[in-house]
């Protein structure tokens, strides 16, 4: 029993290894094998929504498609059963995502048509990060996801306030332009707003009387400086963050490439991975 239950964790062991360490070379070139699948995994719903590709090559496109779900579906199981708290990874980012990879052609079987969101595999590119193994590129990540976070309590309150302006907008342009302007009620006015608005303009309702443009104009205009808050917001909390997260200081200046700006309570140094002077 113990020597079986031996087995079993070796066996963990490696397939963690091979899965999880990137710093490995078997673990590397599984990422770089796993990337290349994803890509014609994608390439290859793409192909299938092309009329001529798909009625001359449909069978072939299926069950390429179906090669490569039954691998990630391996992969998944394999990374839940070799770490110990598989649990943590199946409710991880990386870990819906890689269920989400799995799912539409399972589901295809019951709805037709549902392999299309096999498409949805394109983001598991976002592992690339993980394997490149770039600080700068790492750190900027962690940094954009933390002005995220702090700005997520301003964007909520700012699309609050753009959708009670819709609602009013749009109900003032109903009152304006009417039925004969193709504002046959509210709902249809607020999307016209929201196309307007968002500078999309299809151009299938507009406005024909003289109040009615100027009330357009005036949302049109609007509108440029809407698409630039949330913009500002995130940036505002970007450049704080930044400044929060790193430190110039000359006392701990790196002895390998003289950079003097580290990250707080830094040990390695940022720019060459030297290990710093203790101050």
């Amino acid at each position: 029993m113990t020597k079986m239950k031996s087995k079993y964790e070796s066996f963990r062991e490696k397939i963690k290894v091979v899965l999880y360490g990137t710093d490995t070379v078997l673990g590397r070139l599984f990422d770089l094998v796993l990337l290349g699948l994803i890509l014609l995994s994608v390439l290859l719903v793409m192909m299938e929504t092309v009329q001529g590709i798909n009625q001359k090559y449909h069978s072939q496109l299926i069950i390429c498609e179906w090669i490569i779900t039954v691998f990630f579906t391996i992969e998944y199981i394999l990374r839940i059963i070799s770490i110990q708290k598989p649990i943590k990874y199946i409710f991880s980012f990386y870990g819906i995502i890689d269920l989400l990879a799995v799912l539409p052609m399972y589901l295809s079987i019951f709805f037709p048509g549902a392999s299309i969101l096999s498409v949805i595999r394109a983001l598991r590119f976002f592992r690339l990060f993980k394997i490149l193994h770039i600080p700068q590129i790492s750190h900027q990540s962690v940094q954009l996801r933390e002005a995220i976070e702090a700005s997520k309590e301003k964007i909520l309150v700012f699309i609050y306030f753009v959708l009670i302006s819709t609602v009013i907008i749009g109900s003032v342009m109903y009152m304006i332009e009417g039925k004969e302007s193709g504002f046959t009620s509210i709902p249809v006015s607020i999307y016209w707003t929201i196309v307007t608005l968002t500078t999309v303009g299809y151009g299938d309702i507009s406005p024909i009387t003289p109040l009615g443009q100027f009330v357009a104009s005036f949302v049109m205009i609007l509108g440029y400086g809407i698409i630039a808050v949330p913009t500002g917001i995130v940036t505002a909390e970007f450049a704080k963050n930044s400044l929060k997260n790193n430190t110039v200081s000359g006392n701990k200046t790196c002895k390998n490439c003289n950079s003097q700006v580290h990250f707080d309570n830094a040990k390695y140094c940022y720019e060459c991975g030297t290990e710093l002077p203790n101050i």
